[in-house]
C-alpha cells in the first residue's frame, strides 16, 4: 500500500509540472437605479486587449491576495469607487474568453445608492455609467456576466430586501415602487404593492412627510433592516 501510493505522488508530479494552470481574474458588475433604467459602471480600456472598448472593472489576482481583496481592489484603482459591498455572482471560465491567453475570471455585482463621483485611474482611460438601455459593445465576455447579473438581481428583488442599497435612510412609497419598477423592467399595480408592502415587515412610517410641487405631502419610510434578510416581496 505504502509503494502504491508513493507511485501514484510521483507519476503525478509530472503532470502537475506540465499542466498550464489559468490566470484568476476578477469582474465587477456595479449597478445603480436611474431616472427610468438601471444603469451600470463601465470603465473604457487603455491598453490591449480591446484597446478603446468599455469593459466592466476589473483585472488579475496578484499571488498573494485574495479574489475579494482584488475585487476591492481593481473596484477602486479603476473608477475611485470604494467601500462597496461586494457580492460573488459566479465564476466564467470558458476557453477563449480571454484573447492573452487562459483565464478563469471570478465575477462580482453590487448596487449603489446614486452614481458615484468616478476618477478612471490605472488601465482605464475613463470610467463612465450606462444606462442598459444605451449600453456600447463590451469587451471579453462582459456582455454575458452582466445578463447573468441582471439575472441575479432581478430574482434577488424578488425574495430580499437588497432595493435598500438603491434608496436613502428615507423615502416615499412611490420611490420605493419605483425602484422596483426600475429593477424588474416592468410596471406595478400601485394599490396592489403597497397593498403588499403593507403586510410585510419591510417598512416602517418615520413620522415625517415630504412635499414635491403642488402635491400634497407624501409619508416617509425607512427600511427595519439595511441588512440582507429573506423577505417574499413578489
Amino acid at each position: 500500500m505504502t509503494s502504491s501510493s508513493a507511485g501514484t505522488a510521483a507519476g503525478d508530479a509530472p503532470a502537475a509540472r506540465r499542466h498550464r494552470y489559468p490566470a484568476i481574474a476578477v469582474d465587477i458588475v456595479i449597478l445603480t437605479a436611474g431616472d427610468d433604467d438601471l444603469q451600470v459602471l463601465l470603465v473604457q480600456r487603455r491598453g490591449e486587449p480591446f484597446a478603446g472598448q468599455w469593459a466592466l472593472p476589473g483585472g488579475f489576482v496578484e499571488e498573494d491576495e485574495s479574489v475579494d481583496t482584488a475585487a476591492a481592489r481593481e473596484l477602486r484603482e479603476e473608477t475611485g469607487v470604494s467601500e462597496v459591498y461586494l457580492e460573488q455572482l459566479y465564476t466564467f471560465g470558458e476557453p477563449g474568453r480571454d484573447p492573452r491567453g487562459r483565464v478563469v475570471s471570478v465575477a462580482y455585482y453590487a448596487l449603489l445608492r446614486q452614481p458615484a463621483a468616478l476618477a478612471a485611474a490605472d488601465d482605464a482611460a475613463d470610467a463612465r455609467w450606462f444606462p442598459l438601455r444605451g449600453l456600447p459593445p463590451l469587451a471579453f465576455d462582459h456582455a454575458a456576466i452582466l445578463d447573468y447579473a441582471l439575472t441575479r438581481v432581478r430574482n434577488k428583488v424578488e425574495y430580499t430586501n437588497i432595493v435598500y442599497s438603491l434608496l436613502p435612510e428615507t423615502f416615499t412609497l412611490t420611490e420605493l415602487q419605483r425602484v422596483y419598477e426600475i429593477i424588474l423592467g416592468r410596471a406595478l399595480d400601485k394599490r396592489n404593492f403597497r397593498k403588499k408592502i403593507g403586510s410585510l415587515d419591510l417598512v416602517e412610517p418615520t413620522g415625517g412627510e415630504r412635499r414635491d410641487g403642488a402635491h400634497r405631502p407624501a409619508k416617509l419610510y425607512r427600511f427595519r433592516s439595511r441588512e440582507p434578510i429573506i423577505v417574499e416581496i413578489f
